[in-house]
């Protein structure tokens, strides 16, 4: 017998037939069978399976177990919009990619990023381990020499990885910071000769 006020569940009361393979009596979400698990903090299902899974309070979000005690949180991160497509974090379907400097992008848009990219867009932050390549452009400034007018300029660089400023040798392919030895600089001032040379 069907009662006379229906209430959200599972199963038809009537003919027994599931609306979804997966029911959450706390969202009334319905859903083919993904291993979602409702999260409690995040007040929302999650697509699972709940073991591969942990809630970071301080981010407020479900991450991959392999970033537990492995990246860096701030606070409340996931309820910013993605810096990339402008869209929703916290209650996207798509997996949250967290860079090292603790900023959020969905997975995907995290992929279109590097194909573009390596700098996180909020903080400029390398947005993967670059030291193979600064290595590579180690090579490539030493075998660059620069034009003789060039050849004695010196210019002030803000590093945007570990933030040291920092006066070096002006080069066209990069500046390498003298703290962190990253490419990922920016001038910060203006070019100038040596003060024998001034």
């Amino acid at each position: 017998r069907m009662s006379l006020s229906p209430q959200a569940q599972q199963s038809c009361e009537g003919c027994g037939s599931l609306f979804g393979e997966y029911y959450c009596d706390i969202c009334h979400l319905f859903d083919r069978d993904k291993k979602q698990y409702h999260c409690e903090e995040c007040g929302i299902c999650r697509i699972g399976p709940k073991e591969d899974f942990f809630h970071c309070s301080k981010c407020n979000l479900c991450l991959s177990l392999s970033l537990q005690g492995k990246h860096k949180c701030i606070e409340n991160v996931s309820r910013q919009d993605c810096p990339i497509c402008l869209e929703d974090i916290h209650t996207s379907r798509v997996g949250a990619h967290v860079l090292p400097c603790g900023h959020l992008l969905h997975r995907t848009c995290y992929d279109e990023m590097l194909k573009e990219g390596y700098r996180c867009p909020l903080c400029m932050h390398s947005a993967l381990d670059m030291t193979r390549y600064w290595r590579q452009l180690d090579n490539e400034v030493a075998q660059t020499p620069m034009p003789t007018e060039y050849q004695n300029m010196m210019v002030e660089i803000l590093c945007n990885d570990c933030s040291a400023r920092s006066t070096v040798q002006f080069h066209l392919l990069g500046m390498k910071c003298q703290s962190c030895e990253s490419y990922n600089t920016a001038q910060d001032g203006r070019c100038r000769l040596p003060l024998e040379e001034q």
